[in-house]
C-alpha cells in the first residue's frame, strides 16, 4: 500500500494478493480519478464546468475501455502490460460486479473494471510512475487527450 498512507494511519502491511479484484477496482477508480483531475486542472485555466465535463468524459467506462484496449493491442494479449499486470487486469475484467454502468456496454464495463483493478494493484504496490506511464500511453494511443 502507498507507504505514506499506511504509516500515517497505522495500517498493517496487508498482502496485495489478498485484495479482491473489485476492491482493487474501487481503489483504482479513485486513483485514476485523481490522476485525471490533476491532468485536466494543469492543462489550462478553464471553468469548473469545463473541467467537470472533460473529467466525466474520460472517467466513463467507454473511455477507460478504449484506453485499456489501446494498451492491450491484440485481443487476449498483454500488449504493453507485463504478464503480471495482464493477470491482474484479467482478474478484474472477469470479476462479477453487482451492477453495470448505465452508459456502457457490458464489455466496456468489464474492460474498465479490469483497468481499474490494475491501477489499484499498482497503487498498492507504490508503482506510481507505472500508473502514470500506462494512463498517459493509453490516452495517447486511444486518442482520448
Amino acid at each position: 500500500m502507498e507507504k505514506g498512507i499506511r504509516e500515517a494511519f497505522g495500517l498493517s502491511g496487508r498482502e496485495v494478493k489478498t485484495y479482491s479484484p473489485l476492491t482493487l477496482a474501487y481503489l483504482g477508480d479513485c486513483v485514476y480519478e485523481l490522476v485525471l483531475r490533476t491532468v485536466i486542472s494543469g492543462k489550462a485555466e478553464a471553468s469548473a464546468k469545463h473541467h467537470t465535463a472533460e473529467g466525466a468524459r474520460l472517467a466513463k467506462a467507454p473511455s477507460q475501455a478504449a484506453l485499456i484496449k489501446a494498451l492491450l493491442g491484440e485481443p487476449d494479449q498483454p500488449g504493453l502490460l507485463t504478464e503480471e499486470e495482464y493477470a491482474i487486469f484479467k482478474r478484474g475484467r472477469n470479476a462479477s460486479p453487482s451492477h453495470t454502468a448505465k452508459n456502457a456496454t457490458t464489455s466496456e464495463y468489464r474492460l474498465a473494471t479490469g483497468f481499474e483493478a490494475l491501477i489499484g494493484w499498482l497503487y498498492l504496490g507504490s508503482e506510481n510512475e507505472r500508473i502514470y506511464e500506462l494512463i498517459r500511453t493509453g490516452w495517447e494511443k486511444a486518442g482520448l487527450l
